[in-house]
């Protein structure tokens, strides 16, 4: 074979490659503009269902959302219910937990003062350990908000007091005036707890 020959079956060769290769190129082509025309088709068909979709059936699927909403809210609703009931008893059990642990000390205190005494008949030793448990069991409740209500030269408020006796002839200058208290009020944290038995000028 002549090498004119082999260069013709050669360039034959080529061209016949070249040719498959832009037929493999354009069926390639082909496949995904027809995959790309299938896409949109889908998707043209979907908004056409979603367009043509029954009233009813939309507002079938609304309504089941909101009663799935309404459910989930409902069920954190009872849990909040349930925890705040919990949290209620707890505090109704051990709301004074506080207090008595502050008025514990002093208990202490008049535990030894009591014993002290069987120790010694001295007077005003014993007055002077009263006074001194007296003082610190005042300061204590102070602390927790607990104060007492001042009626010493007061005029008469019923806000703060309650009058059990009028006491006449006392002068104008005592009229309407606290005169004597006969059971001291105390308020907690400027809420009256007990008001303050008084006699009053008439």
């Amino acid at each position: 074979m002549t090498e004119e020959e082999k260069k013709d079956i050669t360039e034959e060769n080529g061209s016949e490659n070249e040719s498959q290769t832009n037929e493999q190129q354009q069926q390639t082509a082909e496949g995904e503009g027809e995959t790309l025309e299938v896409e949109l088709e889908t998707e043209t068909q979907k908004e056409a269902e979603d367009t043509q979709k029954d009233p009813l059936t939309k507002a079938q699927e609304e309504a089941a959302e909101w009663e799935k909403k309404y459910l989930y809210k409902c069920a954190e609703f009872e849990n909040y219910r349930k925890r705040t009931i919990k949290e209620k008893a707890e505090l109704i059990l051990n709301g004074a937990e506080k207090t008595i642990t502050a008025v514990l000390p002093v208990i202490d205190d008049m535990e030894r003062a009591l014993a002290n005494s069987e120790k010694t008949d001295d007077a005003a030793t014993l007055k002077e350990g009263m006074e001194l448990i007296y003082k610190k069991l005042m300061k204590t409740l102070e602390g927790l908000g607990v104060k007492a209500i001042d009626t010493t030269d007061k005029d008469f408020d019923v806000n703060f007091h309650e009058a059990i006796a009028m006491v006449p002839g006392m002068g104008d200058d005592k009229k309407g005036k606290v005169i004597d208290c006969t059971e001291k009020g105390y308020t907690l944290n400027d809420k009256v707890i007990r008001f303050a038995k008084v006699a009053v000028g008439q």
